[in-house]
Order: C-alpha cells, then sequence, then structure tokens
C-alpha cells in the first residue's frame, strides 16, 4: 500500500495572504523563501513581477540582518521588519518563520500600523497551521 505524499506547506501559503488584501489600500502580497522564491502570491501579481520581488527582497532582508548586526555590535541581532516608502507605496517585510518573509505593498495612504498589525496576526496563523500539520509522508509502506 502507498501512502500518498502530502504537499509541503511551503507549496501553498497563499492562504495566509487573504486577509492582508482585504485592508484598505493593500495592493500586493507574497510570502517569500529566505533563498528568494516565491512560495504564494497575490493573485493579480503577475509571476515575473513576483519572482523579481522575490528576489530583490531576499537581498534586502540580507542586507538588512547585516546592517542591523554592525549597528548594534553584534550578530546576535534579530530582524523584526523592514519597511520601504516611495512615492508608490509602502513595502512591509516580517519574517515568517524559519527561512520565509511575509511581504505586503501598499498604497500611500494606507494606515501602517493597521498592516503591520495584520500581518503578524497572518504570521502567527502562518505558525500555527505549520504546528497542527501532521509530519510529511513521502515513502512507501
Amino acid at each position: 500500500m502507498t501512502i500518498p505524499a502530502r504537499r509541503s506547506l511551503r507549496d501553498d501559503t497563499s492562504w495566509v495572504l487573504g486577509p492582508l488584501l482585504e485592508l484598505p489600500h493593500v495592493i500586493h502580497a507574497a510570502v517569500i523563501s529566505g533563498d528568494g522564491l516565491i512560495e504564494g502570491r497575490s493573485p493579480n501579481l503577475e509571476r515575473d513581477a513576483a519572482e523579481g520581488v522575490a528576489a530583490m527582497l531576499s537581498a534586502l532582508q540580507g542586507a538588512a540582518r547585516t546592517t542591523t548586526a554592525a549597528f548594534a555590535g553584534t550578530y546576535e541581532a534579530r530582524l523584526r521588519q523592514t519597511v520601504v516608502e516611495s512615492d508608490h507605496g509602502w513595502v512591509f517585510a516580517i519574517p515568517a518563520g524559519e527561512n520565509t518573509t511575509l511581504a505586503v505593498f501598499a498604497g500611500p495612504d494606507v494606515n501602517m500600523g493597521v498592516v503591520t498589525h495584520q500581518m503578524q496576526v497572518q504570521v502567527a496563523s502562518l505558525g500555527a497551521k505549520t504546528m497542527s500539520t501532521p509530519a510529511r509522508n513521502d515513502t512507501a509502506i
């Protein structure tokens, strides 16, 4: 008898983006791996754009961690969020577990506090789902 392999939670993390995309002025959201791969994206974010965002955000997160460590004088400093402001809006990025980042792009009029709070809620939901999901089993019995 063969037990079907479960999909890795990393294969389908777009569900975490729904509540973020319902917030006023939020335009796009994505779940990004630490090595710059897209793990989930908002439906209206083109794949090529999402892949570019993932690659650049991975580099940005790495630069932010290194900069923080240099300023703090310790590599024990943990990155909590990265925020970028432009004339087109805001990019928010927060760690979402091991080697994963949750990112949101919102228009200039967004309520930053509401977005970052909801991002934390979604990260907690993602963590809870990861902890409650049975271990992946890819072996035949």
